[in-house]
């Protein structure tokens, strides 16, 4: 489990963004593969995912995700859900103590957010198109509308696919450009048929800053680069492997210590 100093000094937050390492998965999802979507089997989701809610000190049945469908929308949380019954929706945001949320990625941005001083938390799952179409924007509304600050918030954006390992053809840089010829900054490494490199990352990092979080941490990992640590989609499709594992990402409300 990777932790950034940021969140770790707020007494009330717990929060964690958990490697594939140390689950009970096997094949393509070893090893802590948390995603009931995978093919994989579902009792051994289960075992990892309660493995992930210990560690933050929650029970498994207070650990709640969505069905993340590369949407902007956001859903507030008051009460936990089971898999079947969760929303389609790629952030969340809560006031309520005791209840993690969880974000399931396998090379798009997990990002953690904490306003210390309302008692407000949020996820989103920011790959392109989410951050593009304005889930990150939507998710600091969701927590300002829960009494949060936008100044306040410590927003961690946890292991995604690096610049490095992005390579897009030109119709998606040309989708950017055509918004804002500005976010071309966010492109490297051109190549003569037209792709380039994409920085996820810091596409995040700089949507954060302008929806007015105070505080953006992380971001320093690349999922398709480090088999060994990180699930990658990426990684499954260059391979052509049949399916891939995701690896969790949470942060919960608890009573300070």
């Amino acid at each position: 489990m990777i932790t950034v100093d940021d969140l770790n000094a707020l007494p009330a937050v717990r929060h964690g963004f958990f490697t594939r390492t140390g689950g009970g998965s096997a094949g393509l999802y070893a090893a802590n593969n948390c995603a009931f979507s995978a093919n994989d089997d579902p009792g051994r989701v289960a075992a990892n995912r309660a493995a992930c809610a210990e560690r933050l000190g929650v029970e498994p049945d207070s650990l709640v995700t969505v069905k993340q469908r590369h949407t902007a929308d956001v859903v507030t949380v008051t009460h936990a859900w089971t898999w079947s019954d969760a929303p389609v929706a790629d952030a969340m945001v809560t006031a309520v103590p005791d209840l993690a949320l969880g974000i399931l990625t396998a090379d798009c941005a997990p990002v953690l957010l904490a306003d210390p001083v309302a008692g407000v938390i949020g996820a989103a799952h920011a790959g392109w198109k989410g951050a593009f179409d304005g889930v990150l924007a939507n998710t600091v509304a969701a927590m300002t509308a829960l009494g949060a600050q936008s100044s306040r918030l410590i927003a961690a954006i946890g292991p995604c696919i690096g610049q490095a390992s992005y390579e897009v053809g030109p119709e998606f840089v040309a989708r950017f450009r055509d918004r804002d010829a500005g976010l071309l900054r966010f492109f490297a490494s051109p190549k003569p048929n037209g792709h380039s490199h994409f920085d996820l990352p810091g596409f995040v990092r700089a949507q954060l800053t302008e929806a007015g979080v105070g505080r953006v941490v992380g971001g320093g990992w690349d999922t398709c680069a480090h088999e060994t640590q990180f699930f990658s989609y990426r990684r499954a499709v260059l391979r052509k492997e049949p399916d891939y594992g995701r690896q969790l990402s949470a942060i919960a409300l608890v009573e300070a210590a």
